[in-house]
This record gives C-alpha cells, sequence and structure tokens, in this order.
C-alpha cells in the first residue's frame, strides 16, 4: 500500500525505515539522528532505501539525494517535498 508523505509523521516515516533494513535495531532513529551514524550508504544499502521510498511513497529519490542528507529529518522533508510536488 502506498502512502501519501502527508498522511504520515515524522515517527511512522522512521518506523518504516527501521522495517526497512533488518540490522537496524527499532526504536535506535529519530529525527536528530545522523545517517552516517547509522547507514554505510553502499550501493545496496542505497538500492534498498531508494527503492522502499519508490514503492512506499511513489517518490524518486537518487543516490545523490542519500549522500546529500545529512539527518533522517532532512531525508523526510526531502521525500516529503518530492511527495508534495508530484
Amino acid at each position: 500500500m502506498k502512502l501519501t508523505m502527508i498522511m504520515i509523521a515524522i515517527e511512522e516515516f522512521i518506523s518504516r525505515v527501521e522495517e526497512e533494513f533488518e540490522d537496524m535495531e527499532p526504536g535506535k532513529l529519530s529525527p536528530e539522528s545522523v545517517l552516517k551514524d547509522h547507514f554505510t550508504w553502499d550501493s545496496i544499502n542505497a538500492l534498498i532505501f531508494i527503492a522502499h521510498v519508490n514503492v512506499e511513497y511513489d517518490v524518486v529519490i537518487t543516490a545523490d539525494d542519500l549522500i546529500n542528507a545529512l539527518t533522517i529529518q532532512e531525508l523526510y522533508n526531502l521525500v516529503s517535498t518530492k511527495a508534495k510536488a508530484a
């Protein structure tokens, strides 16, 4: 089921991200979490996240978007902005 970013809060976004990565402990992330402290954006993780965003929110993000986002909040804002523009 695709969701629009307008419908979900950042807490739901974080929960879905944590579910997507098997090695991510639930409740570990917050909006202020620095991505590089929790993720290694190797090609596999980047593809998993890009696909997750595309399937869940019908939004296309790039590897550069991931590299440029510093925190979970920035990533959420990026996906939210792209969803609203679609």
